[in-house]
């Protein structure tokens, strides 16, 4: 057909022929008389509403109802029944059980889930306890008493499987908070037993002090201290010095204010400091008037601490074994053993080690392992008091 519905769109029509004379018997031309006239009756009839536009018909039938689905668990996040390689994080989520992983994609994968000792850390800030400063919150001791060393302490809990006075260890891991792998490695995989003390200057200290202590770690405030070659040595903003005009109470405010839920604070560097009478005796005053107790990291033998705290009857300790000052394996697993030796002559001993990989990788099976060999693995205010006589006269030395 040539006719327009048929022709290709925006095609020019052909030219109209030139008419012929219509040639045939009568019987013909009357017959094609008919037919003309009966297609003209159908185009002038009235039966397409359209006014003659070109038009298609479709059928049109309802669509077929959807497949039915189940509904989904209302409980289930985000399985409970762990398949594959997400088992251990869904099991996470439906016990609330820390599950620790061993092994490297691909290979063999040991799941160890610890065991909760039932002991929960005080939430922090307390009101009781807790003060507005210049630089935000700060710790203090309570109207009735109350003191944040005691407040925010881990509790101590005794091991049924532990003989009577069984010799006492205590670690404390420092510099969380400036390494995100690292300090998420020291909440996670040392036990809740272990101290975590942490650095001034990390990020969303609240945040990973709140986590850290929801894990069962006891804080401690790592306060930066001048050390004999600062400033070329440098701590870091608000490091206290000696000689400062207001004897360092606007800088220690500062450190204070990072965080809430700290038990103690304990030096980070500070030989020149710790070793200047008047400097020390100003910020330890200030600490023990707070309620904290102050922890020496055991690395300078001239500091003052230990005389100081004694006249001013403030709650110290001081580490006896710092675990990474070497810092190869076999060192490390050295110092872990001559800090058990030394809880067991003393009665009590305190370990320190820096939040790196390699130091957390030699301390999480130590301290595992203490209660099998009949020692108590506690948080460092226990450790405190009572100290034994020879533990005592090792400070003044």
């Amino acid at each position: 057909m040539t006719d327009e519905l048929n022709a290709p769109l925006g095609g020019k029509p052909r030219p109209p022929r030139r008419a012929r004379a219509l040639r045939g018997s009568p019987l013909t031309l009357a017959a094609g008389a008919l037919m003309a006239g009966g297609v003209a009756a159908l185009y002038l009839a009235p039966v397409d509403p359209g006014g003659g536009q070109p038009y298609a018909l479709a059928r049109i039938e309802p669509a077929p109802d959807p497949p039915s689905r189940a509904p989904p668990p209302a409980a289930v996040r985000p399985s409970e029944t762990p398949q594959g390689d997400n088992a251990a994080a869904d099991m996470e989520f439906v016990s609330g059980v820390k599950v620790t992983r061993r092994g490297e994609a691909g290979s063999a994968r040991i799941i160890r889930v610890e065991p909760a000792s039932g002991a929960r850390l005080a939430p922090a800030p307390d009101r009781r306890v807790t003060e507005k400063g210049r630089y935000g919150l700060l710790p203090k001791t309570g109207d009735d008493g109350a003191r944040p060393m005691d407040v925010y302490a881990r509790p101590f809990v005794a091991r049924a499987a532990l003989k009577a006075g069984a010799p006492r260890l205590a670690i404390v891991v420092g510099g969380v908070g400036l390494n995100p792998q690292s300090s998420q490695a020291a909440i996670e995989e040392l036990p809740e037993d272990v101290t975590l003390a942490f650095a001034p200057y990390g990020a969303e200290l609240n945040r990973l002090v709140a986590q850290a202590r929801g894990r069962g770690h006891e804080a401690l405030l790592q306060a930066p201290m001048e050390p004999f070659d600062y400033p070329r040595n440098n701590p870091g903003p608000h490091t206290l010095v000696t000689g400062a005009g207001d004897g360092g109470a606007d800088d220690l405010d500062w450190l204070m204010s990072r965080f809430a839920g700290y038990a103690g604070v304990m030096n980070y560097l500070g030989g020149r400091f710790t070793a200047d009478e008047t400097a020390m005796s100003v910020a330890l005053g200030e600490i023990a008037r707070r309620g904290l107790f102050y922890l020496d990291d055991g690395l300078s033998p001239q500091s003052q601490a230990a005389g100081i705290a004694k006249k001013l009857a403030a709650p110290y300790a001081k580490v006896d074994i710092v675990v990474d000052a070497r810092g190869a394996p076999q060192a490390m697993d050295a110092a872990l053993a001559r800090l058990e030796a030394v809880a067991r002559e003393k009665g009590v001993a305190i370990g320190f080690a820096n939040a790196s990989s390699a130091a957390i990788a030699r301390i999480a099976p130590f301290a595992r392992d203490l209660e099998r060999r009949g020692v108590a693995l506690v948080p460092v205010s226990a450790a405190l008091a009572p100290r034994s006589a020879a533990a005592a006269a090792s400070d003044t030395r």
